[in-house]
C-alpha cells in the first residue's frame, strides 16, 4: 500500500512538473536559469566581464565586511563597472549568492575514494570553507546552492563513492545528508562562538570566560548541577573547536557504518 501510496505521489509530481515546464515555456516573462545562461554565454561574443569574476569580487567583499555588504552598487565598483552593467550577467543579488557559493564550493575536490574517506573528506573541508567564508550559512538560507554546478558535481561523486554497496539510493543520499547536517550544525555554532567574541571585543576564549564568571560561579554555587559543574572544572578540550568536530564526526561515520554494515 505504501509502495502504491509513493508511486502515486510521483506520478503526481511528474504530472505538476511537465505542467510547469509548459506554462514557463509559453511565458515571455520567464528567462533561463542563471547556469542555463552561463553555459548559452559560452557560444556567444565574449563578454566584458565573467561570472568567475563576479564570483570572486563578491566573496571578497563578503569576506572583509559580511554577505549584507555585497550590494549591486558596491560589486559594480569593485569590478569597475555601471551598477546596471552587471544585470547584463545576474538578475540580481540572489543571481550573486549562487555565484559565491557555487566558487565556495568548488574550493572543494572529494578524493577517489571509498564513502568512508569521501565522507570525511567533505565533512572537513566544508567546515574550513565555512570558517574562511562565515557568511555561507546566511547565504546557504536565501538560495538552491545545492543545485549550483559545483556542489552537484561533489554529491555525484559522493554518491558514486558509495555506489554498489547494496543501498537504495533513498539511503545512499541520506547518508551523506547526514553527514552534511553534522558538518553545517557544527560548524554554524563554532562561527556563531567566532561572531560572539568579534561583536564583544573579546581577543579569546579567556576574555569570554572572565566576562561569564558571576554566571558560573551562581550555577556552580547552586549545587544543582554537578555533571555540568564537573565539566568546567575538568574539562580540557571545551574550546578546542577541532577536537570537538573530529570526535562528533567519527561518531557519526562509526554509526552509518554500524548501521548499514558498510
Amino acid at each position: 500500500m505504501a509502495d502504491s501510496a509513493d508511486e502515486d505521489r510521483r506520478e503526481a509530481l511528474r504530472e505538476r512538473a511537465t505542467e510547469y515546464e509548459e506554462q514557463r515555456k509559453q511565458d515571455p516573462q520567464q528567462k533561463p536559469t542563471l547556469w542555463e545562461r552561463i553555459e548559452g554565454s559560452a557560444r556567444g561574443p565574449r563578454p566584458a566581464l565573467t561570472h568567475d569574476q563576479i564570483a570572486r569580487a563578491a566573496v571578497e567583499i563578503a569576506d572583509a565586511d559580511g554577505l549584507n555588504a555585497v550590494s549591486m552598487r558596491h560589486l559594480a565598483e569593485r569590478l569597475g563597472v555601471a551598477t546596471m552593467g552587471l544585470y547584463r550577467y545576474v538578475s540580481g543579488k540572489d543571481e550573486v549568492y549562487e555565484l559565491m557559493l557555487d566558487a565556495v564550493a568548488a574550493e572543494m575536490s572529494l578524493p577517489d575514494a571509498g564513502w568512508r574517506a569521501v565522507a570525511d573528506a567533505y565533512a572537513r573541508q566544508l567546515r574550513a570553507a565555512s570558517l574562511r567564508h562565515p557568511w555561507m550559512f546566511q547565504a546557504f538560507s536565501r538560495v538552491p546552492a545545492s543545485l549550483s554546478p559545483a556542489n552537484v558535481a561533489l554529491m555525484e561523486k559522493a554518491l558514486n563513492s558509495i555506489d554498489g554497496l547494496g543501498l537504495d539510493v533513498d539511503t545512499m543520499m541520506a547518508v551523506f545528508g547526514t553527514v552534511n547536517s553534522f558538518a553545517r550544525g557544527a560548524v554554524s555554532a563554532e562561527v556563531a562562538q567566532r561572531e560572539s567574541l568579534q561583536r564583544h571585543g573579546w581577543e579569546s576564549q579567556d576574555d569570554a570566560r572572565l566576562a561569564y564568571l558571576p554566571m558560573v560561579r551562581w550555577m556552580l554555587g547552586t549545587g544543582r548541577y554537578p555533571a555540568l559543574s564537573r565539566y568546567i572544572i575538568d574539562g580540557s578540550n571545551e574550546d578546542d573547536a577541532e577536537w570537538q568536530f573530529e570526535f562528533g564526526l567519527e561518531c557519526v561515520l562509526d554509526g552509518i557504518s554500524a548501521r548499514l554494515g558498510i
